[in-house]
């Protein structure tokens, strides 16, 4: 079963809470929050404030995605402020082992990611000790960019590697995901789709979740 997780970049933030209560009415499993620093993208997002009063109105899982340089420094606040799952970039720091040891020992579940143009060798190592894999489908930064074709490759690629794991390990795609986008993630192996304008900006959230699903 695909999970989607809307991210509330998209979201209206005047209304935040309603919004967060409609997507999770509609059918989303997870809330998908994104932290950017200002350094690793060029945009600036949500900080521990936002997590802990998403927190608040919710019991669905959090799932913060760290576009941040250095995130090992960030996973306390976040993992306090009530997140349960906490994804960084492998291009932002130095020692992925001890930021996933880090982001494990704060009772998080673990989630590595790589951008359009970074290989999946260089997370290969890592993904038997992780519990998910993002692969980004479009530059991140900002949302309702395009989806970029060619990371279906990377997709599929990353799939057979987690089908060979001993344990469940989920796949991630996250940017430009709609219906259209989401049915060709879901056919190359995705276990969870992030989206938002597509869902935000639509007039019916329970029809852009059921469309994301293939229903």
């Amino acid at each position: 079963m695909v999970i989607v997780a809307p991210s509330i970049l998209s979201a209206d933030f005047s209304k935040l809470g309603e919004e967060i209560k409609a997507v999770e009415r509609a059918g989303a499993e997870w809330i998908h929050i994104d932290v950017m620093d200002g350094h690793f993208v060029p945009n600036l997002t949500m900080g521990p404030h936002i997590v802990s009063c998403v927190r608040k109105i919710t019991n669905l899982f959090l799932d913060v995605h760290l576009m941040v340089e250095n995130p090992e420094r960030f996973v306390g606040s976040f993992s306090r402020s009530g997140a349960d799952g906490i994804t960084f970039h492998i291009e932002a720091c130095n020692d992925p082992l001890k930021v996933i040891e880090v982001i494990r020992k704060s009772g998080c579940k673990v989630g590595i990611s790589i951008n359009p143009p970074t290989p999946v060798d260089s997370i290969a190592e890592f993904i038997d000790k992780v519990d998910l894999v993002l692969i980004m489908s479009v530059n991140p930064g900002f949302s309702g960019q395009k989806f970029i074709p060619d990371v279906l490759k990377k997709v599929k690629l990353v799939r057979e590697k987690l089908n060979r794991l001993p344990r469940k390990v989920l796949l991630q795609v996250d940017g430009g995901i709609n219906g259209e986008t989401g049915k060709l993630a879901r056919e190359a192996g995705a276990d969870v789709l992030v989206s938002g304008s597509f869902i935000f900006g639509s007039e019916d959230y329970g029809k852009a979740i059921r469309d994301l699903l293939g229903r």
